[in-house]
């Protein structure tokens, strides 16, 4: 289980280090366009498109079994704070039960929406310039599917009294900062 947990954690820093990677090229390829467009009269073609369908979701679907793997997703925990251990652990398991069931259902109606889009040869009309845009369609079942294997591996982790090999750990402000 330990070997699983490293694995995924391998996979989701990669992965996030690719939607790292889409919002900076997406900064830099406004900017080119900015410039261009303001200072030499030439815009980049294609760019709303481009930024909207390939480097937006690239940023915005990739990198959620990320913040999973990292517990930085937003929790309210005012009630349950309240409860004892042994049903916090318990409606923690359900939660990720319930997640399990949405991101299974959300990777396999994406995907089956992308292959539609992939068949069709989805493509946009941007000035004169023809953009493929299908292939930005399976962002999200990619997204969601490695979403669902973080939470299955959490799910079962729970239920196994040793560490697991998930790397939670968070970067620290003192690590940020280094002065």
């Amino acid at each position: 289980m330990y070997a699983i947990g490293r694995f995924l954690s391998k996979i989701t820093n990669l992965i996030s280090i690719i939607g790292g990677l889409a919002i900076a090229l997406m900064m830099f390829h406004i900017t080119f366009d900015v410039i261009g467009r303001y200072f030499f009269k030439t815009p980049i073609p294609g760019t709303i498109t481009i930024v909207s369908y390939y480097y937006m979701t690239i940023a915005a679907f990739i990198p959620l079994a990320f913040a999973e793997q990292k517990d930085a997703h937003i929790s309210v925990e005012v009630v349950t704070e309240l409860m004892p251990k042994w049903l916090q652990s318990q409606l923690a398991r359900l939660a990720l039960l319930c997640s399990l069931a949405i991101f299974c259902l959300l990777a396999v109606r994406t995907f089956g929406e992308a292959q539609k889009k992939y068949q069709m040869g989805a493509s946009i009309v941007q000035g004169n310039s023809d953009i493929s845009i299908w292939v930005t369609y399976y962002m999200l079942p990619v997204g969601a599917g490695l979403m669902a294997l973080m939470v299955l591996y959490k799910l079962i982790d729970s239920f196994v009294p040793q560490e697991g090999g998930l790397d939670t750990e968070r970067a620290k402000a003192d690590e940020l900062d280094p002065e």
